[in-house]
C-alpha cells in the first residue's frame, strides 16, 4: 500500500489562505499543515485548525513580512525597511551561485520563529522545515536549530526528489502549482503513478482563497483555489481509495 502525505503549506499567510487550509483539513485529505509563525494572521490560522485532525508544523518563513527577532540583528536577511527579503532575491542569488545569508543570523531568526510558534500553539511543532527558500546556509541553520531543540526536522530541498524526515528517507513529489495550466488532480495522479511503493511520498500543496494581501505579495494566487477544490473533492477521495493509497501525517513517519 503506497503511503501518501498531503501537506498544506502557508497557514497564517492571510485570512483567505487560513480559510482554505481549514476546509481542506476538514475534508480529510490534508493531515499536516505548516504554520508561518511571523505572519500577522498566524494566531488566527492556528485557532481555526487547532482542534482538527492534523499535525501542525513550523513552516519557517524567512522571505515574507516582518522577522520575529530584531531586524538589526539579521542585516543579511532584511531590506532597508527591516522586512525579510523576498523569495525572488533568494532565487536570483541561487541562479548566480550565491548564498548571501549569514549562518548566525539565520539561526537567530529561526530560533525566534520557533519561540513564536510555541507562544502561539503552546507546544513544539509536529514537524520543522522552511518556506520557499533554496539556500545551503538556511538549510544548515534549520538543522542546527532542530538538533538543539530536539525537533522533528524535515530536510527537503526544492527541486530534489529525495529527502529525510527525522533522518528517515522520504520522497518529494513533483510540484506544478506555478504552471498557468495547473491541474491539481492530474498532478496528484502523476505523483501516484511515479510514487514510491516503500517510502512515504510527500505531496506539497498551498491551498487557500485569494484575498488582497495574497494578490499583493505572492505569485501563487488562483492556483491555490484550484487546490482547495481538489482537496475538498469527494471524487478525489474516492479515487485515492480505489488506488489503495494510505493517507498519513508526519506523526505516522516519526
Amino acid at each position: 500500500m503506497m503511503k501518501l502525505l498531503i501537506r498544506a503549506d502557508d497557514l497564517g499567510y492571510s485570512q483567505g489562505v487560513n480559510r482554505g487550509i481549514k476546509e481542506c483539513i476538514e475534508a480529510g485529505l490534508v493531515k499536516s499543515a505548516g504554520l508561518m509563525p511571523n505572519m500577522e494572521t498566524a494566531l488566527q490560522g492556528y485557532d481555526m485548525v487547532k482542534d482538527l485532525n492534523a499535525c501542525i508544523g513550523q513552516h519557517t518563513n524567512l522571505c515574507l513580512g516582518t522577522p520575529c527577532c530584531d531586524s538589526s540583528l539579521i542585516p543579511s536577511m532584511v531590506d532597508e525597511e527591516g522586512k525579510l527579503l523576498s523569495s525572488r532575491v533568494y532565487r536570483n542569488a541561487q541562479a548566480n551561485g550565491e548564498d548571501f545569508v549569514v549562518l548566525e543570523e539565520a539561526i537567530r531568526e529561526i530560533d525566534a520563529q520557533y519561540i513564536e510558534f510555541r507562544r502561539i500553539t503552546g507546544k513544539d511543532p509536529d514537524y520543522f522545515e522552511a518556506h520557499a527558500i533554496a539556500s545551503p546556509t538556511v538549510s544548515k541553520a534549520l538543522a542546527i536549530v532542530a538538533e538543539r531543540n530536539h525537533l522533528p526536522f524535515s530536510d527537503m530541498v526544492p527541486m530534489r526528489k529525495e529527502g529525510f524526515f527525522c533522518n528517515k528517507p522520504i520522497i518529494q513529489c513533483d510540484m506544478e502549482s506555478m504552471k498557468k495550466d495547473y491541474d491539481p488532480f492530474e498532478t496528484l495522479k502523476k505523483a501516484i503513478s511515479n510514487g514510491n511503493e516503500i517510502l512515504p511520498n510527500i505531496f506539497v500543496t498551498h491551498p487557500g482563497y485569494v484575498d488582497s494581501f495574497l494578490l499583493s505579495t505572492s505569485s501563487l494566487t488562483y492556483n491555490r483555489e484550484k487546490e482547495v477544490k481538489m482537496l475538498c473533492s469527494k471524487e478525489v477521495k474516492q479515487w485515492l481509495n480505489s488506488q489503495n493509497i494510505q493517507l498519513i501525517s508526519y506523526n505516522d513517519i516519526r
